[in-house]
């Protein structure tokens, strides 16, 4: 179905009414767009699969679509569903009214407390893209959208690459990314470490904030490169002391010695006015969960089948993990509270659930994972494991690392002995 079938009263999929046009993506325009569903509206993103193909971009749409699966954050633009028709691709994406922050910044230079809390924002999006293998590599103030309430967002990861394209000497390959905010080893063409790319990036784009213009301006691009190589720049007068220190560190020519984004978020200059989204969350007593029983259990079962033995049933809202054993509660409650003190977590238990709670911060605070057990008859007990706060990437990685290798002696087996499939 095309574009001019959809303005005459059809519906993409049956699901999407498509409205105005908002404007003109890398590949293709995005449009108004209404889910008849729900009524909310969207973003849709139409790209031509002909145009991608002319164009060898196949992997790029692709990639495009699987980076922005793989990240969930409330400064990045999120990915609702992504549809195809015989000729197009459609993205439903979050809709972000605020218009670009380069429109904001056209207007001249931002108060240090603003520019501050837009740059706060963009770091917290950058840090946790780097910590899920991805590296945007195009930042630039036209790729940040702001919303309603004025937060920021970062979007088109078009030009992103994974960790998966990392070369056999961990680098990067690919000269890509916008002339006036590419790091200097990008431009070098002799490989480069993406996160500190997207770090240099930052920095031009806290530079722009704070001085109303770019670091390096030249009347033609192989001077403006030559500077950027030297990381020949001046900062105004007007700024403070401790930004100016900042920017010098992100302006590093040297990517080995470029501040890392951990150092960035620890410095004093970052951590003035931090919100309270982006503090790590402070200890919390155990809070009493909702619990479960057996019928909730063997409802959320498909067909009553409480196999496989390890289960990874994925919600909007926290990751579980659900397995049967014919061992009893409290041996696995005991082999819990094992695992626990191992990894060093805090335990709180009862007879039908533990708790535990690390006792480091990670990167959204202390992980929290509570573990119901449900004892169907005394030689049958179903268990089920969730974060209750924390990163789900760690949550998972202790589930994979930890949790499952500790549990795998006490898997439930079927009739034949044969190891129900995890």
């Amino acid at each position: 179905m095309g574009i001019e079938e959809m303005k005459c009263g059809g519906a993409l999929h049956g699901k999407y009414e498509l409205g105005r046009l908002l404007g003109h993506g890398t590949f293709g325009k995005v449009y108004h767009a209404r889910n008849l569903q729900t009524s909310k509206s969207v973003a849709m993103k139409v790209v031509g699969k002909e145009k991608v193909a002319r164009v060898g971009m196949t992997e790029h749409v692709k990639r495009e679509i699987s980076i922005m699966k793989m990240v969930h954050h409330p400064n990045i633009v999120e990915l609702h569903e992504v549809m195809a028709t015989k000729t197009k691709i459609y993205f439903a994406m979050e809709l972000v009214r605020g218009g670009e922050l380069f429109a904001k910044i056209s207007r001249g230079r931002l108060r240090e407390d603003a520019a501050r809390s837009y740059f706060q924002q963009l770091i917290s999006a950058v840090d946790f893209c780097h910590s899920r293998g991805v590296y945007h590599r195009d930042l630039k103030p036209e790729n940040l959208l702001l919303d309603e309430e004025g937060n920021l967002k970062v979007t088109d990861f078009g030009l992103s690459a994974i960790s998966d394209h990392l070369r056999h000497d961990g680098l990067l390959h690919t000269t890509c990314g916008t002339p006036a905010y590419v790091a200097p080893e990008v431009i070098g063409k002799k490989g480069y470490d993406g996160a500190k790319a997207d770090i240099w990036s930052c920095g031009v784009i806290l530079y722009v904030l704070l001085a109303g213009y770019l670091p390096f301006q030249e009347g033609n691009i192989i001077s403006m490169y030559q500077k950027i190589h030297r990381g020949d720049f001046k900062c105004p007068p007007w700024l403070s002391s401790e930004s100016r220190r900042l920017i010098i560190k992100m302006l590093d020519p040297n990517p080995s010695t470029r501040i890392t984004i951990a150092k960035i978020m620890d410095s004093t200059w970052f951590k003035k006015s931090l919100p309270k989204g982006l503090k790590m969350k402070e200890e919390q007593e155990f809070e009493e969960a909702e619990t479960l029983n057996a019928f909730h259990i063997i409802s959320l079962s498909e067909g009553f089948d409480l196999s496989p033995l390890f289960e990874k049933k994925k919600r909007v809202e926290k990751e579980e993990l659900r397995f049967a054993t014919t061992t009893s509660a409290s041996s696995v409650i005991s082999k819990i509270e094992e695992v626990a003190k191992t990894t060093n977590f805090r335990v709180k238990k009862s007879d039908s659930c533990v708790r535990l709670q690390g006792r480091e911060s990670g990167r959204k605070g202390k992980l929290r994972i509570e573990a119901d057990i449900f004892a169907m008859t005394p030689s049958f007990v179903v268990v089920e494991v969730k974060k209750s706060s924390g990163d789900t990437l760690e949550y998972n990685q202790f589930c994979s690392n930890e949790l499952r290798p500790a549990l795998k002696d006490i898997e439930w087996r079927s009739a034949g002995g044969n190891s129900v499939a995890a």
